[in-house]
């Protein structure tokens, strides 16, 4: 079988030194919309490296890594087709502000297999310290496609109930065409956002954009639309990847403000019908 869940969860950590510098951040930046219009100040202080400042969700790409995707389809236990994997969703937790240049160790591990009869749920987490302590932890969920069935644990419901009310705030944010081969520069090289014919074998009429593309752009919005703009204010930051968005589209974003230090976010495709895109979104700040 596959996925043999017991290996997986048995497995030792594995441990890596990673590093960046403001380069790496610039590029993760631009990778998901920053910069335009390309002199507002609020928009260089994404994209020029005297007035730096980093976003939280730049820590799923720090050290040139895909934590939770490719990384975690290398873990003992786990033998799939990369055709039959998804994003499923991700977690961060910031526990101290991302510097703009940085080394650090991360470690990888296995803390979750669920059977979801149809599919499997790898939860991958990634804890990353700097000589002055944790800095973040990622948790990936990975959807395995076909691997379920093999009698394990269903996991819990990652479900929420939808906010009440109409949102506190709707924005629009723009598809580049380009984005997704400008994206994966940042270190995720899935041939599924890049090479129409491997995306056609995957199920899609065409390459999509990376999951963790419109996690970056959303939370993008949602600080630069409800936390003035002040990226250290973010603390927690989840998602569940409810759908796909195509390059060239238009994501729309919803926030509810539900509490003093709670956003509630939901993201679709405007130009699909609104389509489901990010779900069960939250970010907790100060």
């Amino acid at each position: 079988m596959p996925i043999d869940a017991a290996k997986a969860l048995a497995a030792g950590p594995r441990t890596g030194e990673i590093s960046w510098t403001p380069k790496d951040v610039l590029l993760y930046h631009l990778g998901i919309g920053a910069g335009l219009p390309a002199t507002d100040p609020d928009e260089l202080r994404y994209v020029l490296e005297s007035r730096l400042h980093v976003l939280p969700s730049f820590a799923t790409v720090a050290g040139s890594g895909a934590p939770g995707v490719i990384s975690g389809l290398s873990m003992p236990g786990v033998d799939v087709d990369l055709a039959r994997v998804l994003h499923g969703g991700q977690a961060l937790t910031v526990h101290r502000p991302l510097p703009t240049t940085g080394e650090a160790t991360a470690t990888s591990r296995v803390v979750a297999v669920y059977d979801k009869v149809k599919a499997a749920v790898l939860v991958l987490r990634t804890e990353v310290f700097d000589a002055d302590g944790p800095l973040w932890t990622n948790d990936a969920q990975i959807f395995l496609r076909g691997e379920g069935g093999f009698g394990g644990d269903r996991g819990p419901s990652a479900r929420t109930e939808p906010p009440a009310g109409p949102p506190d705030r709707t924005v629009e944010r723009a598809v580049r065409e380009d984005q997704a081969l400008l994206y994966r520069l940042s270190g995720d090289w899935n041939p599924l956002h890049a090479d129409p014919e491997f995306a056609r074998v995957a199920g899609f009429e065409r390459p999509i954009l990376h999951g963790l593309c419109t996690y970056g752009m959303t939370l993008k919005a949602v600080v630069d639309t409800l936390l003035d703009g002040e990226v250290t204010r973010v603390r927690e930051y989840r998602t569940r990847f409810a759908g796909v968005v195509y390059p060239g589209g238009t994501l729309r974003v919803r926030m509810w403000r539900t509490s003093g230090t709670e956003v509630r976010v939901a993201v679709s495709a405007a130009d699909r019908d609104d389509a489901p895109v990010l779900a069960d979104t939250v970010v907790a700040h100060t």
